[in-house]
């Protein structure tokens, strides 16, 4: 017992051992008063090698035959914890307090695995093993460790790649191939994979190698607000705008959905049930994707429900009917006198007879136009009057010279516009555009020209009206002629007028 002390005291404990046992005490000290209580537990490893070199040693004291055998072994630990306790103290208290972020795990991994390959380096070099000896001697064995890491330094350096590029981090939400049940949040980036963990609660491991050749879609980059789309099917009947203002009135009561950017409705497509609507929003918390994407259909379907809409279904509807010359008589005459109504509200009519009357019914038509669209364009060449059944729409004069267009006026159901261009061939003078949704009826020159050919004289009744009509619109436009003439030097000259475009003679 003596003599085992005796050498232990002659040897390298109070030169070289003595100083690291002192080393690794004041690092795990230093340690266990910088770290911040969460990583305290951190000090583990250190401690546990400094406990199995205690062990070590003491075994070394009672058993002489084991000398050999444990001193290098307890040099390892020793040099283990020291390593283990200087990479704790560089990373997690100098580094840790200087980066905005904490270090990935990848490169802790790395750094620490140096150390640790230098530690066993210098434990078989004070063995007296030469490191480099081991592997030159054997090419096999060069070659077998070669093939066998080619996997694993593949999944490192990508790792490595992926840190310095970072296409995601801790905490974001991505997508690393075609299936959607593997989107998840990453909770892991070490130096051989990358964790994520789905909505499922099934954490997926995959491969840094494999990852860095996927298509990676990151959900939380380069801003927390992410799109979702949702698909809305309404019959026929209910007008798009309409569906548009009832969905956004719904989304904006929808918990969870961001108010900027807005939530925006596509007219997507006509299938067969009915017309398929894209319902675009943004939400920042994706984990909860699922719920607001439901929240947003229910309150969509409330919203349409209380309209009077229902949810089509594909359907396909078999009508069985006789059709005989007296039915197609009745439904026509129906048609007509719909059209006679709406032409009853327009004064320029007023002359014609009631024969002339119902003849020019048969041969107009029925037109709709959505908000905002424009019905006839100032400068334009057509020659049609539009009688306004249903909606409101708004007359624009363009002024030349100015930046900045003029309403002048804006006519509901009743009122009618384009007389000059249908009666004397004039360009539009003014704009019109639809401010609601419109139903209107088209009367076209060549219905009005089988009138006046069958009544020639119903020109000149005509021409008065116009005449009329024509300075009180240049009064509210403004316009002035520079040489002001009587309503009967007006009225000649639109009844010439008509006569050449309609070739009366």
């Amino acid at each position: 017992m003596n003599d085992a002390l005796e050498s232990l005291l002659e040897g390298r404990l109070f030169s070289g051992e003595l100083a690291g046992l002192g080393l690794a005490l004041a690092l795990v000290v230093v340690l266990a008063a910088s770290l911040p209580s969460k990583n305290r537990g951190l000090l583990r490893q250190p401690l546990g090698m400094l406990a199995l070199y205690g062990i070590a040693r003491a075994l070394m004291l009672t058993t002489k035959q084991l000398g050999g055998l444990l001193e290098p072994i307890a040099l390892l630990l020793l040099l283990a914890a020291v390593g283990r306790a200087g990479v704790l103290l560089a990373l997690d208290v100098v580094l840790g307090r200087r980066l905005a972020r904490p270090l990935p795990r990848i490169i802790r991994d790395i750094v620490q695995g140096l150390v640790y390959v230098a530690v066993g380096i210098a434990s078989l070099r004070a063995a007296g093993v030469e490191p480099g000896s081991l592997l030159t001697t054997s090419a096999l064995l060069t070659a077998v460790v070669g093939l066998s890491l080619q996997e694993t330094l593949g999944n490192m350096f990508a790792g490595l790649a992926i840190q310095m590029q970072r296409p995601f981090e801790l905490g974001d939400w991505i997508q690393f191939d075609a299936d959607a049940k593997n989107i998840g949040k990453v909770t892991e980036i070490n130096w051989r994979a990358t964790k994520v963990v789905t909505l499922d609660h099934v954490e997926v491991t995959v491969p840094n190698a494999a990852l860095s050749k996927a298509p990676i879609r990151n959900y939380t980059k380069p801003t927390a607000e992410s799109r979702r789309s949702v698909y809305v099917s309404v019959p026929y009947a209910m007008p798009p705008t309409r569906v548009h203002e009832l969905i956004l009135r719904a989304l904006a009561e929808t918990p969870g959905i961001c108010e900027t950017p807005p939530p925006t409705v596509v007219t997507n497509a006509f299938l067969d049930s009915g017309v398929e609507y894209w319902v675009r929003f943004f939400l920042t918390d994706f984990d909860r994707r699922d719920r607001i994407d439901s929240a947003a259909r229910d309150r969509i379907y409330f919203a349409l429900g209380r309209s009077g809409v229902s949810m089509p279904y594909p359907n396909r509807t078999l009508w069985l009917h006789q059709v005989s010359d007296e039915s197609r008589a009745t439904a026509r005459a129906d048609a007509v006198r719909a059209q006679e109504q709406a032409l009853a509200c327009v004064d320029l009519f007023d002359v014609l007879s009631p024969e002339d009357h119902r003849a020019l019914a048969e041969m107009t038509e029925k037109r709709r136009y959505m908000k905002g669209e424009m019905i006839v364009r100032q400068g334009d060449d057509d020659g049609e009057l539009f009688i306004i059944e249903r909606g409101e729409v708004s007359v624009i004069l363009d002024r030349p010279g100015t930046d900045r267009d003029v309403e002048i006026a804006r006519l509901g159901p009743g009122k009618f516009f384009g007389e000059m261009a249908l009666m004397t061939g004039d360009l539009r003078s003014a704009t019109v555009k639809a401010l609601t949704d419109c139903e209107l009826i088209a009367v076209g020159r060549d219905a009005f020209q089988r009138i006046l050919t069958r009544s020639p004289g119903v020109a000149e009744r005509i021409s008065e009206v116009l005449a009329t009509r024509r300075a009180e619109f240049d009064r509210i436009a403004g316009e002035t002629e520079q040489a002001p003439s009587s309503k009967e030097e007006r009225t000649q000259r639109f009844l010439g007028r008509i006569k050449k475009l309609f070739s009366l003679g």
